[in-house]
């Protein structure tokens, strides 16, 4: 998996703000499901209704646990997207509508694991890029993909797992991009291992916390 998305937002002025903006979000992902289809064959249909739902529950959602941004700010940007992947595949907005015609024997790893889950690589490559373009555009460099995530395998287990509970995802898509993942409460930035080391750095620093 690469930053296939990354590309197409990261000129984008001030992202993190404008994919908070329903417009600039379901743009973005459109031009997601483009990308795909270009580089794949993959074309999916979009309903935007689910896709509406997705972007309110994920902006509820992230609003009430917002404060911890101050406490590491691009901790909580992963965070903040493994939410929107959360709602994403909950709300299921898009259905393939086509694809490709290759033999198993042509398909590389990569598109093995897309004709597995296509949805699901859509909507993980969705947050993927854009956290690595809102990542270059605040702190000048993108976080690594782990190879787990070229790894039919893993892409197993995160179907299987989101299946039966969908906060899963949050802690795949720390897996994903490297970082320690919470797997018994996910959908807590305040159970972050990296939201908690630097709390007890700030609060040993006597900073003032996050509260709400």
């Amino acid at each position: 998996m690469d930053f296939l998305f990354r590309d197409e937002l990261v000129h984008m002025p001030d992202l993190r703000h404008r994919l908070r903006q329903l417009r600039w979000f379901r743009m973005a992902f459109r031009k997601n499901a483009a990308l795909i289809a270009e580089h794949y064959g993959y074309r999916f249909t979009i309903d935007e209704t689910r896709l509406t739902r997705a972007f309110l529950n994920w902006v509820e959602t992230v609003e009430q646990q917002k404060s911890y941004a101050q406490v590491d700010r691009k901790d909580f940007i992963i965070f903040a997207a493994g939410l929107v992947l959360k709602e994403l595949i909950t709300e299921a907005p898009a259905k393939v509508r086509s694809q490709p015609k290759q033999s198993d024997s042509q398909l590389t790893e990569m598109q093995n694991i897309i004709a597995f889950w296509p949805e699901g690589f859509l909507y993980t490559n969705y947050c993927v890029g854009a956290i690595a373009a809102i990542c270059e555009q605040e702190f000048g460099t993108a976080p690594q993909i782990d190879k787990c995530a070229d790894d039919l395998r893993t892409w197993w287990s995160y179907r299987e797992n989101v299946g039966e509970m969908p906060d899963y995802a949050i802690a795949f898509l720390d897996k994903f991009l490297g970082a320690e993942p919470n797997w018994i409460m996910p959908n807590l930035a305040s159970a972050r291992s990296a939201i908690q080391r630097a709390m007890v750095s700030s609060k040993s620093g006597n900073a003032t916390l996050p509260t709400g």
